[in-house]
């Protein structure tokens, strides 16, 4: 039983006399930390091990941290730097052979910091901003006016080119550059009747970002699935479901949001939960242990966590009865990490993808490491973001394909930049709005032109 309340941000209670960097509040697990036995195996896949060579900032170092605060020394700025500065990749647990959770003892941690640590006011500030406007889809919304008027006046290309914002506020350049043209928002219905014979009845997360930065994988995918034979109910109850506020420590945050997803998608009768979202299928199939200590909604989340799926991963499972037209289209598929290495769904968007009669498939070198998006990452440390953003652009430059495809908005967007700041144009597209494409008979032009 915890006697550390639940509460978000730097100043929270912490129990008297507690020794160490961690109150008892979920503290790293001292039998994950155990499990380490710092092999190395995880260093060449560590995307800030890759770039600093310094061990503190590999996923060993930081699991030696825990281990050092568990035992008693004091959560310390140092600390705090070497384990903001983690991306969460997650690339560390599919490399580690002695099978290291990784991804639990690091978002443990991550929340012991935002009740215990001590940031600048400054750093206080600017993740109150992303949090108070990124897990808002009515505030992204309003966004999108000024946002659409600052591309379409060309006002956008003119303040990337005179290179203002990355010497006045680097983190506002990041914005500004990562913003992708946006396109006529799709409002979905809130169902959509399955084509010829029901297959499944199956609830999609339209997402934050996702729904009004990429209103366009929201109707392919409610497209493919209809056409595979499901309802597909959209309901208008979902908001946020929490992804990045948990993966950033903000537990009372994610817990709130993840009990609004369950009852939306419950009151909704579906058979299996639909994400296109890399990083929300990550956490939504995590809420078992988010709400592990809820009476309420401890048991609901178990029952919940069964039936998500990425749309990849379902669609494999139920099996493609839709005709696929072709696509000469040569393609560079991206794993999101939080998709590949996450959720461990690699094979089913490659499966999905080669189902299509012309379509080329290239694999990108490198592919285990992260592009540098990471969620909030990339705002957070510009520079070294976009160092890892570059290295990805040259990596899917040298395929040569006409089309870059992943499954997740903040990888799109965060190749996107890179790509245009070495002057490479490539097209780019979800995995689900090839598929439509494909069921549509749409031309391989409608995914590459310009």
């Amino acid at each position: 039983m915890t006697t550390t309340p639940e509460r978000t941000g730097v100043g929270a209670a912490v129990p008297l006399g507690m020794p160490g960097a961690f109150d008892d509040h979920r503290p790293p697990s001292a039998a994950l930390v155990g499990d380490c036995v710092h092999c190395g195996f995880c260093l060449p896949t560590c995307p800030t091990y890759t770039l600093w060579g310094e061990e503190m900032d590999s996923p060993r170092g930081r699991i030696y941290l825990m281990k050092s605060g568990l035992e008693g020394e004091p959560m310390t700025a140092p600390m705090i730097q070497h384990f903001d500065a983690c991306l969460g990749c997650m690339a560390c647990v599919t490399a580690c052979p002695s099978g290291v959770q990784y991804d639990k003892l690091i978002e443990a941690t991550r929340a012991q910091i935002e009740r215990r640590g001590d940031r600048t006011r400054r750093e206080h500030l600017l993740r109150g901003a992303i949090f108070a406007l990124f897990p808002h889809k009515r505030r992204l919304r309003l966004m999108r006016g000024p946002l659409r008027a600052y591309q379409a006046t060309g006002l956008q290309r003119l303040v990337r080119r005179s290179g203002v914002l990355e010497r006045t506020s680097p983190r506002l350049a990041v914005m500004s550059d990562l913003a992708p043209r946006l396109t006529r928002r799709e409002p979905l219905p809130e169902r959509v009747p399955a084509v010829g014979t029901r297959r499944a009845v199956v609830g999609l997360l339209t997402g934050c970002v996702q729904g009004e930065f990429f209103p366009g994988v929201n109707a392919a995918t409610a497209r493919v699935l209809a056409a595979e034979g499901c309802d597909v109910i959209v309901p208008r109850a979902q908001g946020c479901c929490g992804a990045l506020s948990v993966h950033n420590g903000r537990e009372h945050e994610a817990r709130r949001y993840a009990r609004r997803t369950i009852d939306a998608f419950e009151a909704a009768g579906v058979d299996a939960v639909v994400v296109n979202a890399a990083g929300c299928g990550s956490s939504m199939k995590e809420y078992s242990d988010l709400l592990q200590d809820d009476p309420v909604y401890a048991e609901r989340a178990a029952r919940f966590v069964t039936t998500v799926r990425d749309v990849a991963e379902f669609l494999a499972e139920l099996g493609s009865v839709a005709p696929r037209h072709p696509l000469e289209v040569t393609v560079a598929y991206h794993d999101a990490c939080h998709l590949g290495h996450a959720q461990g769904v690699r094979s089913q968007p490659r499966s999905l993808l080669r189902e299509i009669p012309g379509l080329q498939l290239r694999e990108i070198p490198e592919a285990e490491l992260c592009c540098g998006s990471a969620g909030i990452w990339n705002i957070l440390f510009p520079e070294p973001a976009r160092e890892l953003g570059d290295r990805k652009a040259r990596n899917v430059t040298s395929t040569g394909a006409d089309l870059l495809v992943t499954a997740n908005p903040g990888c799109l967007m965060q190749v996107a930049s890179a790509m245009r700041r070495q002057g490479t144009r490539i097209a780019m597209a979800h995995t689900i709005e090839v598929l439509d494409a494909s069921i549509r008979g749409l031309p391989a032009g409608a995914l590459v032109a310009p």
